[in-house]
């Protein structure tokens, strides 16, 4: 019976590219005895689990498939100064339980859940951290471009999307230097075919709802909104959705979200956001904030879902780390929701999705209990009084304001 945990963490998780990460610390595990050098690095690993444990990054790796013991120096998962920082990754391989050579089959350890770290704790880099060993360049690129691999080709996961032709490749450190000696400059917004509502530099923006500018990115009061409150983050460029997004722009995105949510938690409020990349031409992420005292984040996630089913939609839960590129492709119509603790619901929307949906579901019974507000066009006001709002809501905002640091 004592045996059987230590079995499911030894088989319960699948087994690494070897060949990688056994090369790049060899020399290290040999001086420490931990590496015995009977694993033929060339003919173990899987290049699925590779292309698996890039896209997921997850905090520990665990293999158990080549029943030896090896552990690797932990690795990064961004490239420094070109990406966001993110969490580091351990490789552990661990022996067979109760194995002759009483190679380790072990492995203890504490772990706190994402969603309970602070950010800055959560990325912060152990001082042994090396590359990511996943990353190739030069021949070991060309070498792992020549693994045919047809049927991972046209498997199509819900999460993780291994489709190369999908998505856009990140290019190497590096890469084309020689024909390229500068690096390229950033692709700019594609322009709108008309008239747009929501693009900055566009005179059909209604100015006076504006509330805040970053570089990328700004806030507006919605029109009739839900409550006083309730605002817009939107790109100053066109984009129509998140998808579409470049990487400096889902960065700021990512700033506003993190700055709304302490801005509305000092009012005693959670919000909850939402897109609905259908039917619409620009890039609108909702943020509706609901008071502590109406409800739990576990009612509006019910209210959603319940309400979801009750109109015959398909409203999946996701990764709560997972990125919303890694689920819908570009030009895709999809329903996205996302609560203050970090839980997302999806929906990809395939025809006659109702337009009114989040808001109905907010303005229900369940949460906010204004059922007479589920449309918008019945809650506008007087230009005076949006003005006035919108003066009231820069004001509160400005000690939050991190474009101010700038």
């Amino acid at each position: 019976m004592a045996q059987k945990p230590l079995r499911l963490l030894a088989c319960g998780d699948v087994e690494g590219k070897f060949d990688v990460l056994f090369n790049r610390v060899r020399a290290i595990q040999k001086k420490s005895g931990n590496f015995d050098g009977e694993v033929d690095t060339k003919k173990c690993g899987s290049a699925l689990v590779s292309s698996l444990a890039t896209g997921l990054k997850p905090r520990y790796h665990f293999a158990a498939l080549e029943k030896t013991y090896y552990e690797r120096l932990p690795y990064r998962n961004h490239i420094v100064l070109q990406e966001n920082a993110q969490h580091a990754t351990r490789f552990i391989a661990l022996a067979n339980v109760g194995n002759p050579e009483k190679k380790k089959y072990l492995y203890a350890f504490s772990i706190v859940p994402m969603k309970l770290m602070d950010t800055a704790e959560l990325v912060k880099q152990p001082p042994d951290v090396t590359e990511n060993p996943y990353r190739k360049s030069g021949k070991e690129a060309s070498i792992g471009k020549q693994i045919p691999a047809p049927e991972e080709e046209t498997a199509c996961q819900f999460f993780f999307d291994l489709n190369e032709k999908q998505g856009r490749k990140r290019s190497s450190p590096g890469r084309d230097s020689k024909s390229s000696p500068h690096p390229k400059q950033p692709r700019k917004p594609p322009q709108p075919p008309g008239p747009c509502w929501f693009c900055l530099a566009s005179p059909e923006v209604e100015k006076h709802l504006v509330v805040n500018i970053g570089t990328h990115c700004y806030l507006a009061l919605a029109k009739g909104g839900l409550c006083d409150d309730h605002v817009l983050i939107l790109p100053i460029g066109h984009y129509q959705s998140v998808v579409e997004l470049s990487a400096e722009v889902v960065e700021e995105v990512e700033k506003y979200k993190a700055t709304l949510r302490r801005f509305f938690k000092s009012r005693g409020k959670r919000c909850v956001l939402f897109e609905r990349n259908y039917k619409s031409h620009h890039l609108q992420l909702q943020v509706i904030p609901v008071p502590l005292s109406c409800c739990t984040t576990d009612d509006i996630k019910d209210a959603f879902i319940t309400q979801a089913q009750e109109q015959q939609i398909e409203l999946l839960e996701i990764p709560e780390h997972s990125d919303i590129k890694q689920i819908a492709q570009p030009g895709a119509a999809y329903f996205y929701v996302e609560l203050d603790t970090g839980e997302k619901l999806f929906h990809r929307i395939k025809k006659n999705f109702p337009l009114q949906f989040g808001r109905e579901v907010l303005a229900s019974e369940a949460i906010l209990n204004i059922p007479d507000k589920s449309d918008w066009r019945q809650c506008q006001i007087s230009k005076e009084e949006e003005e006035t709002l919108a003066c009231r809501f820069r004001k509160d905002f400005e000690p939050f304001d991190f474009t101010l640091d700038d």
